[in-house]
């Protein structure tokens, strides 16, 4: 029999094999884009990340006769751990051959490690959290992920049940045509039409002069309109600069909504283009041109990702989120957007759920967070 060993990656030689080992995974399928590489060196601990700062995290390597046949992180949340008051570890990046043994290897590794730790469960795949991607595809393998969502093959899902884990929570992808507003259903423009009536809501793009401002307001109401979400955990000061930096260069400002409300921002929405076919055109490797090509003629792009769509708690029954997605559609339609994907949507956050099928969107994609007790 072949020999396997599961080691934690620590040399830079081990660190490129972590990194590499999708092309060799993925290589034929016509679906799968690599994340941008430096993007996942940060996240998986190889380079800074703010997130490691409160955090710990570990990356192991499955390496069969010499040749790396998986990987996986494990990852402990302190801000989880305090938040949730459960000792829950968490796995991410999570990468297989298809072999039971292998993958069981991978798990084995992350669940002493995590134990080691004092925790007494595993979730995932977070990579490396909630704010980040997350989730295993089980539903929607026929077409290619969109920016910042994740994708792997379909017996995945079999190797991480067939070790034990059990599902958590579902998550879903909608997609929607740019005439989804006029599809929406005579209930829900009502709500939003009483909305804008009622409410006097100020409604305004991103202010270009005072962009890193406006981005950290932005991400200051995701995580204030997030708190009682299942799983939660709000990014930190120091992860909401640094998402901002890395965003101020994606957001394209006419693609924004903000509500105020008496001068106060309640409110906001940005759909993030879908950078993703360009992304795999470049290889995920943004020099030393990649920068440039990635982000050349931004309206050349004709999809996007409605990725978040926020709204402070107190406003979160006024109907204010469709308001803003109203907001964002003339521009869209200007700019010649043909489809737009709403991601990721909680299988419990039957609020969204029911707005979105309301107006016409599509259920396109599941993915899967899972659970296991040590």
């Amino acid at each position: 029999m072949p020999n396997l060993d599961v080691v934690p990656v620590a040399s830079s030689k081990q660190q490129r094999q972590f990194l590499d080992l999708p092309w060799d995974l993925y290589r034929g399928d016509p679906h799968w884009i690599t994340r941008l590489r430096s993007s996942e060196q940060e996240l998986v601990g190889f380079k800074r990340h703010p997130f490691h700062e409160e955090n710990e995290v570990q990356a192991f390597l499955a390496v069969r006769d010499g040749k790396p046949v998986g990987r996986i992180v494990a990852i402990v949340n302190r801000g989880h751990v305090e938040r949730h008051r459960e000792k829950l570890g968490f796995f991410g990046f999570f990468e297989s051959i298809d072999d039971q043994p292998t993958a069981n290897a991978l798990f084995d590794a992350a669940r002493q490690w995590l134990a080691e730790r004092g925790m007494e469960g595993v979730r995932g795949p977070l990579n490396p959290s909630m704010n980040y991607d997350c989730g295993l595809l089980i539903e929607g393998f026929d077409s290619p992920p969109t920016f910042m969502m994740t994708y792997n093959p379909p017996y995945y899902a079999s190797l991480v049940e067939g070790y034990g884990f059990t599902k958590s929570q579902d998550m879903f992808s909608y997609l929607a045509n740019v005439d989804m507003m006029d599809s929406m259903d005579e209930k829900l423009a009502f709500i939003t039409n009483e909305a804008r009536r009622r409410f006097e809501f100020k409604l305004r793009t991103l202010d270009k002069s005072r962009f890193d401002a406006e981005v950290r307001m932005f991400l200051d109401i995701y995580n204030q309109s997030l708190m009682g979400t299942w799983g939660f955990v709000p990014l930190s000061k120091h992860e909401i600069d640094h998402m901002s930096t890395s965003l101020k260069h994606l957001i394209v400002p006419e693609m924004t909504a903000v509500a105020e409300f008496e001068g106060r921002p309640v409110g906001a929405i940005f759909g993030l283009l879908d950078y993703n076919p360009r992304i795999k055109r470049i290889g995920g490797r943004l020099f030393p041109f990649g920068f440039i090509r990635l982000l050349w003629n931004k309206k050349s792009i004709k999809r996007v990702r409605l990725m978040s769509t926020n709204v402070l708690p107190e406003f979160q029954k006024w109907g204010l989120g469709v308001v803003l997605l109203a907001e964002l559609l003339p521009t869209g339609l200007q700019r010649g957007m043909t489809e737009g994907e709403f991601s990721w949507v909680l299988e419990s956050n039957h609020l969204s759920r029911k707005s979105l099928e309301r107006g016409g969107a599509k259920k396109d994609k599941t993915f899967r967070i899972y659970d296991f007790a040590m």
